[in-house]
């Protein structure tokens, strides 16, 4: 089933030591972008999250975001390594002289620091196993999400191509009175230059121009991507990718379909399929 790329998931969970919140919110982008923004006392968690994430997903734009609170009295104490500290502080103060626009960390954000507080009562390994299974729900109501909204928008390229096949019956229709009437037309313009003309060379000629304006094998070729549109619509895995270049391909077919036109009805119908093209791209690049 395809899926979108655009979805968001907030998974909170409380125990005795306090609180975890986690966000994921995904857009469209042609590669995998994974951003995270983790407390620091959990911030050896992005590796195992970053494996986590690239396990399920293929394309967009991801955000992950984990919030860590402490319960109330879980702190009180708390023993500080104030040597430890001092140290941090001193490093801080170092750098800062060579970056005066960083900003200084907040006393919370000290805390949280690896190595300046000890003792306490919370199991940090407890809080990161939790975490992890935090980030493998979030990722099941994500991916839920996106699959749901994929579904919508397959629904809107379908009615897109039930559209193009419309447009292509109705060239095809007309097709052989079209062909008709450019003859004519051609037969109109050499009426005045025949006699000037070897017979056989205005024959060649007529057939050739014939030959351009016949638009029979575009129509074929649009119904043959057409069909392979409908088929990747329902592959199993990342699909985005082939769609774009199958918009490509329907594009150019349409681009030779308008320059061949010589009646108004098959220029518009070549101007209702870019449009029918572009409305369908434009749902695709919300598809993994």
């Amino acid at each position: 089933m395809a899926r979108s790329m655009t979805a968001f998931t907030r998974q909170t969970l409380d125990a005795d030591w306090g609180s975890l919140a986690l966000e994921l919110r995904s857009v469209n982008q042609r590669y995998l972008d994974l951003h995270f923004r983790l407390p620091e006392s959990l911030r050896d968690l992005e590796a195992p999250f970053r494996d986590s994430l690239r396990g399920v997903l293929s394309r967009g734009k991801i955000e992950c975001s984990l919030r860590f609170e402490r319960a109330q009295g879980s702190g009180d104490n708390l023993d500080i390594n104030v040597e430890h500290l001092e140290v941090l502080m001193e490093t801080l103060t170092r750098l800062r002289r060579h970056a005066p626009e960083a900003s200084m960390p907040t006393l919370l954000e000290l805390l949280d620091h690896p190595g300046i507080s000890r003792g306490g009562e919370i199991d940090m390994d407890a809080v990161r196993a939790t975490a992890l299974k935090l980030i493998s729900q979030a990722l099941e109501d994500l991916n839920a999400g996106r699959e749901r909204e994929g579904e919508q928008l397959c629904a809107l390229i379908r009615e897109r191509l039930i559209g193009i096949r419309a447009q292509v019956e109705e060239v095809r229709a007309h097709l052989p009175a079209v062909l008709e009437r450019q003859r004519r037309q051609i037969l109109e313009r050499l009426e005045t230059v025949k006699a000037e003309l070897d017979p056989a060379r205005l024959e060649a000629e007529m057939a050739l121009m014939a030959q351009k304006a016949d638009v029979a094998e575009e129509l074929d070729r649009l119904e043959t991507h057409v069909n392979e549109v409908e088929r990747q619509l329902t592959q199993k895995g990342p699909i985005g990718r082939r769609l774009d270049f199958l918009m490509q391909e329907l594009n150019r077919e349409a681009n030779t379909l308008s320059s061949k036109a010589a009646v108004t009805d098959t220029t518009r119908c070549a101007v209702e399929l870019k449009v029918l093209i572009e409305q369908m791209r434009e749902q695709i690049q919300n598809i993994e």
